[in-house]
């Protein structure tokens, strides 16, 4: 018998360390970030702000909490252009703090919304056909993808999970408009007025696991930390920039 042959199996590969970037590099990625941010602040102010009159106008719950949720984004908005003013653009703390003040967005909004959906479909509320709503919806739809993928690939790049949090609110806002397009359509087209509410609670169940996401820094560091980003020697909390 010939005798056995013993497989040298290679050590696995490595992945390379991502690379550093230069504070020069970082701050002009701040500085996309705050003007994304600026022009979330603005669109938020008025969707929310049609959203909540044309909601209250035909007793829509959904549009509401459609209206609700745009305004908890513009304020995650001001908490990120806080982030990256002044001396706080190279700062830990104040990436984690920004971090949990943007998942704390996401927890306010679901129990206002679920409570008034629960409410709506318990008591048959019928709201009325919002044509306004429909086209804030639409509108939501095209525009709000752009600006959070914006946000998501900045994020990368710095390993900002504050940024990447912010972004994923103006994804979830653009899903949430799908959600609501079809509520409002069924309502004014087959008199279907339970769809109203259910996106309502749909609203509050995805705020809740994005909150729950964003307070966990989920896309924490997936790029190019400046250092790990410890750069104002506070280091990492909660293994946060670990890369092992």
């Amino acid at each position: 018998m010939s005798a056995p042959v013993e497989l040298q199996l290679a050590p696995a590969a490595q992945a390379p360390p991502p690379p550093t970037l230069s504070r020069e590099r970082y701050a002009q990625f701040a500085g996309r970030v705050k003007l994304l941010s600026w022009l979330s602040v603005g669109a938020m102010t008025i969707e929310g702000a049609v959203a909540i009159i044309s909601g209250i106008v035909a007793s829509s719950i959904a549009l509401v909490g459609f209206g609700l949720d745009s305004a908890i984004e513009g304020f995650a908005s001001t908490i990120i252009i806080w982030r990256f003013t002044g001396s706080r653009v190279f700062s830990e703390r104040a990436e984690h703090r920004a971090q949990k003040l943007v998942a704390i967005q996401f927890f306010i909004l679901a129990p206002y919304v679920g409570i008034e959906s629960i409410r709506s479909l318990a008591g048959g509320e019928h709201p009325d056909v919002s044509v306004v709503g429909m086209i804030l919806a639409g509108w939501s739809l095209v525009t709000m993808p752009l600006l959070g993928m914006a946000k998501q690939r900045i994020a990368d790049q710095i390993g900002s999970a504050a940024t990447k949090g912010e972004g994923r609110q103006n994804i979830l806002c653009a899903y949430l408009a799908a959600a609501l397009l079809v509520g409002l359509l069924g309502n004014a087209v087959l008199g279907a007025w339970w769809l109203d509410a259910l996106v309502g609670l749909l609203i509050a169940g995805v705020a809740v696991k994005e909150g729950a996401e964003a307070w966990r820094g989920e896309g924490c560091c997936v790029g190019s930390p400046l250092d790990g980003f410890a750069v104002d020697g506070e280091g990492c909390p909660d293994d946060c920039c670990s890369h092992g």
